[in-house]
């Protein structure tokens, strides 16, 4: 029997949205969902996060595993977003989530749950330097009414806060202060 042109066509869209490996929306619907995010919401948060010592996770276990520990870690950031948010695989081991409607210190308690959700999941990683887990180091930046900013910086502010993370240690969550900057620096 045919399948429908209409099943085909949500089959076709399904497979240009999400990650086939992890389930999560992929980056050309994160960057797209992020553009339009940005001109709909005056409050928006956007955390990036990636595996700690991932490389070491898939030498000591393998690729397989490391599918698996991407799979365990996009459902436990599942787990802990509002159903409007969006979280997707970046890259690698890097996943992304968009929050609409949400300041930084929502973000930061997301942020937060997400690591909570990491711990529980009890993924065992005896290649970590910080943990005998998988966990996380996440990078947060925030626009409110007043900043705009185009996507790409948006995400080079997450990125930079997440690569604060991981040089202070890893396994936590650093928010971005460019607001903070942004204002200062107009006030000079």
């Amino acid at each position: 029997m045919a399948l429908g042109i209409g099943y085909r066509n949500q089959q076709l869209q399904n497979l240009a949205a999400f990650d086939e490996l992890t389930q999560v929306a992929n980056r050309r619907y994160f960057d797209q969902y992020l553009e339009t995010a940005l001109k709909q919401h005056p409050y928006l948060s956007l955390i990036l996060c990636d595996v700690d010592y991932f490389k070491a996770f898939n030498d000591l276990y393998g690729h397989p595993a490391g599918d698996r520990c991407l799979q365990q870690v996009a459902q436990a950031i599942s787990l802990s977003i509002r159903e409007s948010d969006l979280v997707a695989r970046y890259g690698g081991e890097e996943f992304v989530v968009v929050l609409p409607s949400t300041t930084a210190e929502t973000a930061a308690e997301i942020a937060a749950r997400i690591q909570q959700h990491i711990r529980q999941a009890a993924i065992v990683h005896e290649g970590s330097q910080v943990s005998e887990w998988v966990t996380l180091s996440c990078g947060s930046a925030s626009v409110s009414p007043g900043f705009s900013l185009p996507r790409l910086q948006l995400v080079q502010y997450a990125d930079e806060s997440l690569y604060e993370a991981k040089q202070s240690g890893r396994n936590q969550v650093v928010a971005s202060q460019w607001q903070t900057r942004e204002a200062k620096g107009a006030s000079i």
